[in-house]
């Protein structure tokens, strides 16, 4: 099979959707990978590298028009839709469900689009979407300890406080992947964490496993607009796979946050979590709504290309591999994780969580795969 790896045009977006480690796996299977001339630049990985595992170096319109399976971090913006062709295979993050014109965009050029986001093994793991969520629950409250200084309008309050003053107050809504990873980073820099989510289960093993640093509630409306009122940050981080994310955080909450506080809305990619939060960039970051912090990054990872480079490759690559080795349907026929991240195929939607957030028409997967 011929896989192509695509360079990035998505604003900060640094990453890169396979390393060189990988190109060399996929060689001894017996496959051509051409990868886009200077595609890894932003993660520090060099043309040579590429070279020296066995990679083609081509420009994208060559690669667009030769591979039969196209690889890439994030989803397809306008400028790139045109250059697909009817029947190819792209493996990336897609987040369909927060945009109907890339959906019907993908439908149009009959393209078989596979959403790391939605590939869930049986047990409800989300094993492409998970290093990613490690990183941006990380990253945000790294990034929120940034906008709480005054120097960005913030409260100016210290996450972790000092001997005789109080730390700041987390609230992270959401007890998957990202909001763990960011009660880890919060409560290891001294922060009073509360995490709010609607999995008992998961509440208890996060008391468990935070030995009782951080504050578990069942996460309801009225617990929600609780925590909200004495936040200094807030994290939204809920994820429903492959649907778009609720909306939580109503603006009558947020008029009634501290002035200066900070809302990370890590669900953003999906639509987001927080009335009042639309997706932003790493070049403009932020914007204020009823004197409160907004932050939308929609790939907060990108801001550390090589760490979630590397480690977006080690998730995908069995994966990618699979469907190189055996062809899609029967990859698919055999591993079930696999085949529910068809999210499209033959011109049809395949994904129902998909289809629910447009009130379109889906197939299985089985019926519309070419």
């Amino acid at each position: 099979m011929v896989i192509g790896v695509l360079k990035e045009i998505k604003e900060g977006e640094n990453r890169i959707a396979l390393t060189p480690a990988g190109v060399k796996t996929l060689k001894l299977d017996g496959h051509t990978v051409l990868v886009e001339t200077d595609g890894g630049q932003g993660s520090g990985i060099t043309n040579e590298e590429y070279l020296r595992e066995g990679a083609e170096l081509l420009p994208g319109r060559e690669i667009y028009a030769k591979a039969d399976l196209l690889i890439k971090v994030k989803e397809p913006l306008e400028a790139e839709w045109d250059s697909y062709r009817a029947g190819q295979m792209l493996f990336t993050y897609l987040h369909l469900a927060s945009s109907e014109p890339l959906t019907r965009a993908l439908l149009d050029r009959k393209i078989t689009g596979i959403a790391y986001e939605t590939v869930q093994t049986p047990d409800g793991r989300l094993p492409l979407l998970t290093p990613m969520s490690e990183v941006a629950g990380r990253m945000s409250i790294q990034m929120a300890m940034r906008f709480l200084e005054k120097d960005y309008g913030g409260r100016g309050v210290l996450l972790s406080g000092v001997p005789g003053v109080p730390p700041a107050e987390v609230v992270i809504i959401g007890g998957g992947v990202a909001g763990l990873n960011a009660a880890k980073v919060a409560c290891g820099q001294g922060a009073h964490v509360t995490i709010l989510d609607i999995d008992h289960e998961r509440l208890r093993y996060i008391d468990d496993i935070l030995h009782g640093n951080v504050i578990t509630v069942y996460s309801n409306p009225y617990a929600i607009e609780k925590a909200t009122g004495y936040a200094d940050v807030l994290i939204g981080a809920v994820l429903i796979p492959g649907a778009k994310a609720p909306v939580l955080v109503t603006r009558d909450m947020v008029s009634r946050m501290k002035p200066g506080s900070v809302i990370i809305d890590i669900s953003v990619d999906q639509g987001g979590s927080v009335a009042t939060t639309h997706p932003t960039t790493h070049a403009d970051p932020i914007y204020m709504v009823h004197d409160v912090i907004h932050c939308g990054i929609p790939n907060i990872p990108a801001s550390v290309p090589r760490t979630s480079t590397f480690a977006l490759t080690n998730a995908t690559l069995p994966y990618i591999r699979m469907i190189a080795n055996k062809g899609l349907r029967k990859a698919a026929l055999e591993n079930a994780a696999l085949s529910g991240g068809i999210n499209c195929a033959g011109g049809a939607l395949t994904h129902p969580m998909v289809a629910e957030a447009f009130g379109m028409n889906w197939l299985s997967w089985r019926e519309a795969l070419p």
